[in-house]
């Protein structure tokens, strides 16, 4: 019987390193492929973001492991779907992530179809999580996305996106492990990318700041820094027990507060940001509360534990709602809820409407940004997601 053919994508890190290692000791006939993305030299840090050492790591491994490899440039297809949208985004004063639309656009679309067009029965990743696969009566299958075993690393929550014929196709042999299992499997190996240090958030933004990235494209705007007090009146008024009301944003006006500085553009901001507003001399640290970019305003809070930043829900247009179980598509369903990586998941009520879906929380949440990724379990299955409005 021929064996199945598995596309690897190698980035030139550990995980990826053993998940190949581990699909070729499976007996999968295993190629291995660097996706080469968007970088360029105007804002990236070379030396910080060293794509050219990264693909000759993963060209070693393959060497090492004894399988064929190559390269795709997606350069092209990662500005228009990635690229652009983080700037269009950060202009309207919303909070992308990047991370979960490169896998929903780039490795598990245009990846998988490039793979898929040259033989491949599969793709696989280094991500940390679990795929399994169920019948669903009538002979049909299903395919259901969990967390990792390794609580620390676990990243379902970045392909939270992906749809179950994504999920058909693909293969995440390291979620069973722990890192520190990785890391002893490449080491036993002779892998040179054992003990490699992770990457760290999007290479292309490197050590650069995110201010000075947007720059490129998005203008320096000087505009006003508004401090609103935490006894101010607005948050003591009762806003009601509907899902809307709950999940509302503070509206501020600048005779809310006091203008204590000047930022250069609120659509480099954004929600629960604390560092880079350049204001001292507060016995608390401030952080961004709200932003208005047709104001170019900045509203700030003294402290984590300030009103503005603390909601009891959020909202979502339904039907951006991708269901990666869609046996759950209930009116009202408890879960469990995050909507950052690593974000301890807490309690919440997903709320299906026709138009708008909500998450109540069971207890208030911080920092919650537009443009974000909210996602919900059932135990440790990853059930859905939405996109934050």
């Amino acid at each position: 019987m021929k064996s199945k053919r598995v596309i690897v994508g190698l980035s030139g890190g550990v995980d990826s390193s053993v998940a190949a290692y581990l699909l070729k000791k499976s007996g999968y006939e295993v190629i291995g492929v660097f996706m080469k993305n968007w970088h360029d030299e105007t804002v990236t840090i070379s030396n910080e973001c060293p794509w050219i050492d990264d693909s000759n790591d993963a060209l070693i491994v393959a060497n090492k492991l004894k399988i064929p490899f190559q390269t795709f440039d997606f350069s092209k297809e990662y500005k228009k779907k990635i690229i652009d949208y983080m700037f269009s985004e950060y202009e309207n004063g919303r909070t992308p992530n990047p991370d979960v639309l490169c896998n929903r656009e780039i490795k598990f679309d245009i990846f998988l179809e490039t793979a898929v067009a040259l033989g491949a029965d599969f793709i696989a990743t280094g991500h940390y999580c679990i795929k399994k696969e169920y019948n669903h009566g009538n002979n049909k299958k299903i395919f259901k996305l969990f967390s990792g075993v390794d609580n620390e690393k676990d990243q379902s929550y970045f392909l939270c996106q992906l749809n179950q014929k994504q999920l058909s196709k693909s293969l995440f042999p390291i979620g069973d492990y722990t890192k520190k299992d990785v890391r002893k499997i490449a080491s036993e190996q002779g892998l040179i990318t054992a003990e490699k240090k992770d990457s760290q958030g999007l290479c292309f933004v490197g050590k650069v700041s995110l201010p000075d990235f947007l720059q490129q494209k998005l203008k320096i705007k000087k505009g006003k820094i508004i401090l609103i007090n935490s006894g101010h009146k607005m948050y003591g008024i009762e806003r009601g027990k509907s899902p809307e009301a709950l999940s509302q944003e503070f509206n501020y006006v600048p005779s809310d507060g006091i203008k204590i500085g000047e930022h250069n553009g609120a659509h480099f901001f954004t929600i629960g940001q604390r560092k880079g507003l350049g204001v001292g001399g507060y016995s608390k640290p401030l952080f961004v509360i709200s932003l208005n970019v047709d104001d170019n305003i900045i509203y700030v809070g003294e402290g984590k534990n300030h009103p503005g930043l603390r909601r009891m829900g959020l909202k979502m247009k339904t039907d951006k709602i991708n269901w990666i179980n869609s046996d759950f598509q209930k009116l009202n369903l408890k879960v469990l809820a995050r909507f950052r990586y690593r974000q301890k998941l807490f309690k919440a009520t997903l709320i299906k409407k026709t138009k708008n879906s909500y998450l109540i929380f069971e207890k208030p949440q911080t920092a919650i940004s537009a443009g974000q990724f909210a996602v919900w379990y059932i135990g440790n299955e990853l059930i859905g997601s939405g996109l934050i409005e």
